[in-house]
C-alpha cells in the first residue's frame, strides 16, 4: 500500500468513526426525548475485536465497535449496530440488569428507535476470523478457534459434536 493510499484509508476511517460518534449522540438524544430522561453520552471506542460488531459496557457507560467490520459495513453500523448497542445502555439505565436481548431491550429497539430487535448481525466475518484448527468426529469436520484448540491442548476442555455427540479429535 502506498503512502497516499494509507493516508486516504486513515481519513476514511476517521470520517466513519466521526459518523458513528454522531449517530451515538443522535440515539441518546432520541432516547432522552422519547423517554423524558437525561442520559449522558457514553464513551465510544473502536477496540472491539473478532467477529463481534459491537458491545455495550454497562457499568462503564461505554460502547465499543469493531473497526474492521465498520469499514466493511458502514451503513449497517449506522442503521442497526449503533442503535442496538445504545439500546443496551438505555435498558440498563431504565431497568438495571436484565436479559441482554430480553423484552425490555426489544422494547427500546422497536419503540424508541423504530428498528427490528435483531440480536445478531449477518456480516461476512472472513476478514476478522482468526486462525482455525481442523477437528473431526464420527460424522463431520469442525473448525475450532485457536482459543478452543489451546484449551484442548492444555486439557482444560473437551468439545463434542452437536450432531453425533462424540468428542472432537484433531484431524
Amino acid at each position: 500500500m502506498t503512502s497516499l493510499q494509507s493516508q486516504l484509508q486513515s481519513q476514511l476511517q476517521s470520517q466513519l468513526q466521526s459518523q458513528i460518534k454522531a449517530r451515538v449522540a443522535q440515539c441518546i438524544a432520541r432516547a432522552n426525548q422519547q423517554l423524558n430522561i437525561t442520559l449522558p453520552l457514553p464513551v465510544v471506542s473502536f477496540r472491539q475485536r473478532g467477529k463481534i460488531a459491537g458491545s455495550a459496557r454497562l457499568q462503564s457507560w461505554e460502547v465499543r465497535f469493531n473497526p474492521v467490520l465498520l469499514a466493511e459495513n458502514p451503513q449497517a453500523f449506522l442503521d442497526e449496530v449503533v442503535p442496538h448497542e445504545v439500546a443496551h445502555l438505555i435498558t440498563f439505565h431504565r431497568f438495571g440488569k436484565v436479559r441482554p436481548h430480553g423484552k425490555e431491550w426489544q422494547a427500546m429497539m422497536t419503540e424508541v428507535f423504530g428498528i427490528p430487535a435483531r440480536t445478531t448481525h449477518s456480516f461476512d466475518t472472513r476478514s476478522v476470523q482468526g486462525q482455525t484448527f481442523r477437528y473431526r468426529c464420527q460424522c463431520q469436520e469442525h473448525q475450532l478457534t485457536i482459543r478452543r484448540h489451546n484449551k484442548i491442548r492444555r486439557q482444560q476442555a473437551i468439545y463434542h459434536c452437536r450432531t453425533c455427540q462424540q468428542p472432537l479429535e484433531q484431524a
